[in-house]
């Protein structure tokens, strides 16, 4: 990976501004202009929105990139840290966030499944960008990343069903299977297609340095289209009950530090270094925000309160995680993790 794509850009940084500004413009069309949503929903296959698909799609791709199945391999060297990331990723998030919904969200069913997709989907995407502000074991990083896009195939269906089953919620286990296989399945073989077509024919280096930094603003573009019409569709329902929003907010805010806090005090019982324990932090505190909107989206519509409910977790992904990593930095020159030199790497 080439220095400059370690770089967080301004709009990165400021993504919850565009989010925000996404939600306002959504709203607005939906009372200024609701023709235009209600054609974009008009075409459809199934439950599916075609051009959402599409942005879904667009969304999802560049993740898949980051997939180093030779990565894998190194599991061996320093299983630790590892080990410690799948217990926070598949384990603790997932009860925090069903415990959440006990908490604050009882006879709200979408909502209560919003927050049971975003706790039941370990990030692969933008914590790489995370380790490297953090100075943390990239290696670890890129290891566990590619192992999260594939436990996501195997775990995924089967963590969000047992949640949901807890909390009598009845869902069609099919159709979020089929959401899996569109939506991370279809992507993650052409990612792999793709990727060795190009880096065959172009090279590593454009393949790093030139292809994913593109493909990568699509992805946030497609993202931010797909919140306007998200909201564009249910913005009556946002104006009559603005306090959905915030509703939701309280549990996922609440959750993430629960589980930032876990791995925190996790990292320094089993006493892992600096580098490696900022990366656990990092990746097993965060949420893999795409597949839990494409899921909703394809569970209860577009303009369902669910998929409204799983954008927020992608509103406070980023300060959150830009949180994680000024915290990880002054515990480093505090002392509380082992001292960098003494590292081992992974």
């Amino acid at each position: 990976m080439s220095k400059d794509e370690k770089k967080i850009g301004y709009f990165e940084k400021f993504l919850p501004l565009w989010v925000a500004l996404c939600i306002f413009i959504g709203i607005l069309l939906s009372q200024l202009v609701p023709q235009i949503s209600q054609a974009i929903d008009s075409l459809k296959i199934g439950q599916i929105s075609i051009p959402i698909g599409i942005c879904l799609f667009l969304m999802m791709y560049p993740a898949m990139l980051n997939l180093q199945a030779s990565e894998l391999k190194k599991l061996g060297k320093n299983p630790k840290p590892i080990i410690l990331t799948l217990v926070s990723n598949w384990l603790v998030a997932p009860f925090v966030g069903l415990a959440m919904v006990k908490l604050f969200l009882q006879g709200n069913e979408q909502l209560s499944v919003a927050v049971i997709l975003l706790s039941s989907s370990p990030c692969t995407a933008m914590v790489l960008v995370w380790g490297w502000m953090a100075r943390g074991n990239q290696e670890q990083n890129v290891v566990n990343t590619s192992l999260n896009t594939i436990t996501i195939i195997f775990l995924y269906v089967g963590m969000v069903s047992l949640l949901t089953g807890i909390q009598n919620i009845p869902i069609d286990v099919m159709l979020l299977l089929i959401s899996l296989i569109v939506f991370i399945g279809i992507p993650l073989l052409l990612g792999i297609i793709s990727k060795r077509l190009i880096i065959s024919t172009k090279g590593d280096e454009w393949f790093n340095n030139s292809y994913r930094p593109f493909v990568g603003k699509v992805s946030i573009g497609a993202l931010l289209v797909t919140l306007i019409v998200l909201f564009s569709l249910n913005g009556n329902v946002l104006i009559t009950n603005p306090d959905l929003l915030l509703l939701v907010s309280a549990p996922l805010l609440l959750g993430f530090v629960i589980v930032v806090l876990y791995n925190v005090i996790i990292t320094k019982v089993f006493k892992l270094r600096y580098r490696e324990a900022i990366i656990t932090v990092i990746i097993g505190s965060s949420s893999h925000f795409e597949i839990a909107i494409a899921t909703a989206i394809a569970m209860y519509g577009i303009g369902s309160v669910a998929a409204l409910g799983t954008t927020m977790g992608l509103f406070w992904e980023v300060p959150v995680m830009l949180s994680i990593v000024y915290l990880g930095r002054y515990l480093m020159k505090k002392g509380f993790w082992k001292s960098q030199n003494q590292s081992n790497e992974l």
